[in-house]
């Protein structure tokens, strides 16, 4: 008999989920406690933007013509533990408030609520991100709450999606990582992820606590990365080198990689930023806190790059104060193809200069609904043409495409000056500079 499967949490991760479960072909509900994501899922609407997803939502939900109808959205606990064989829990664990640590408040609500349902076999899967040791103590209270006792199993898959290709990662991923404790758990899992592994997707088994650290530890890696090369881009504004061009001479050596090695304003979003510093926290609990101090120089490296592109756009308008001059943004989200504002480098430029006097606007392809909810007081445009009419300076501060593809040209004719400044280091200098511009990147003074 096929499995069914639940998914608990209908957030980016969790309608994500949901949607590719069922295109992989099995029966699927979903649950939120939030009864306006329950009717707008149902709809086939997602609350966020992420390429792909809607259209696959719509291909699957019930009650959509022409749909498959093998997901279905409730908000009732004891229809999800009737249901399902198999429990995806895909619930947020944000950033304390004033701490580093991760609140798992939402975690144990899910494990809660879910338990006390659960009368037959079951597997629950843990896909959030959790610090090391919390599905020791969730498989714990499992096997107390469930009236099915020791047959309401826990396993550990934790997530790899990237905004922006979020749907590509679900169905085709780089690998399926699981933390077990049985034989029936992996089978399971083998059985759920039978078309990606079958298509060449690596399975990794491992034990909880190792399975809760690859998620923490990816997301420290790309961050060092990151970090590292604008901590080269410092270097190379004060010894007058290019970081462009630095990247690419060591991205060629294959051990290092050319992927992540941009340099700019940094890294933000709802992953990175919180992941390592849950990461620094939970191994000071677990008295290995030296093993990550570096952690917290790669947190430093990153915030810093706000701050040096505050300076760079004042310097670039003669050194003095921001009052009165205009200020167009190019960006609002963290990352292109995304309209995610949570930690946003290029708002948080933005809501710095605005705070030192500077009169900014802001455009965003996908991110002006969120970043009006988050920074109210700054001014939004419909399009780029628009934020840089009348602009002293021009910064570029989230590389989408559309950005790259902006004609040089046509912009000067809005502003009052032809001054970029490439926070990104994603723009051809070259063309900005044949089109009249002055163009200034991080890490790249002579450029």
């Amino acid at each position: 008999m096929a499995l069914k499967i639940t998914v608990i949490g209908t957030g980016y991760l969790g309608a994500t989920h949901a949607a590719a479960m069922a295109e992989l072909g099995f029966e699927v509900l979903g649950l939120d406690v939030v009864p306006e994501k329950i009717e707008m899922l149902k709809r086939g609407e997602v609350p966020m933007y992420e390429p792909g997803l809607e259209e696959l939502l719509r291909k699957h939900v019930a009650g959509i013509e022409g749909s498959s109808g093998r997901l279905r959205f409730t908000m009732d606990w004891a229809e999800v533990g009737e249901f399902g064989d198999v429990h995806f829990v895909c619930v947020n664990t944000p950033q304390k408030h004033g701490e580093y640590a991760c609140d798992m408040s939402y975690v144990d609500a899910a494990f809660e609520s879910l338990a006390p349902h659960l009368h037959g076999p079951a597997l629950v899967v843990g896909k959030s991100t959790v610090p090391v040791g919390s599905a020791d103590r969730l498989a714990a209270r499992l096997v107390e709450l469930a009236p099915a006792g020791e047959d309401a199993e826990l396993a550990w898959n934790p997530e790899f999606l990237r905004e922006g290709f979020a749907v590509n990662d679900t169905l085709h991923p780089d690998r399926i990582v699981v933390g077990v404790r049985s034989e029936r758990a992996e089978k399971l899992l083998r059985e759920v992820y039978a078309t990606p592994v079958t298509a060449g997707s690596p399975f990794v088994v491992t034990d909880f606590p190792t399975a809760e650290l690859v998620k923490t530890s990816a997301n420290s890696f790309l961050a060092t990365k990151i970090s590292f090369i604008n901590a080269m881009a410092e270097v190379c504004e004060a010894a007058d080198g290019d970081v462009v061009k630095l990247a690419e001479a060591i991205g060629h050596d294959e051990r290092i990689g050319k992927k992540f090695l941009r340099a700019g304003i940094g890294f933000g979003g709802g992953c990175l930023p919180k992941d390592i510093r849950a990461f620094m926290a939970r191994a000071g609990e677990l008295g290995a806190d030296q093993a990550l101090t570096f952690l917290r120089e790669i947190d430093s490296i990153n915030m810093r790059q706000r701050g040096q592109m505050v300076e760079l756009a004042r310097e670039a308008l003669g050194g003095g104060s921001f009052l009165g001059k205009r200020v167009a943004v190019l960006g609002a989200a963290f990352k292109p193809d995304s309209d995610d504002v949570r930690d946003s480098p290029a708002l948080n430029v933005a809501g710095q200069i605005h705070l030192q006097g500077g009169q900014v606007t802001v455009y965003d392809p996908k991110g002006m609904a969120n970043a009006r909810r988050l920074f109210p007081t700054l001014a939004y445009a419909d399009s780029a043409i628009e934020a840089v009419r009348g602009a002293d300076v021009v910064l570029h501060l989230t590389e989408w495409r559309e950005f790259r593809e902006l004609d040089p040209a046509v912009l000067g004719e809005a502003v009052t000056t032809r001054l970029i400044l490439d926070g990104r280091n994603a723009l051809d200098p070259e063309v900005w500079r044949r089109a009249g511009w002055t163009y200034r990147a991080m890490g790249r003074p002579t450029a």
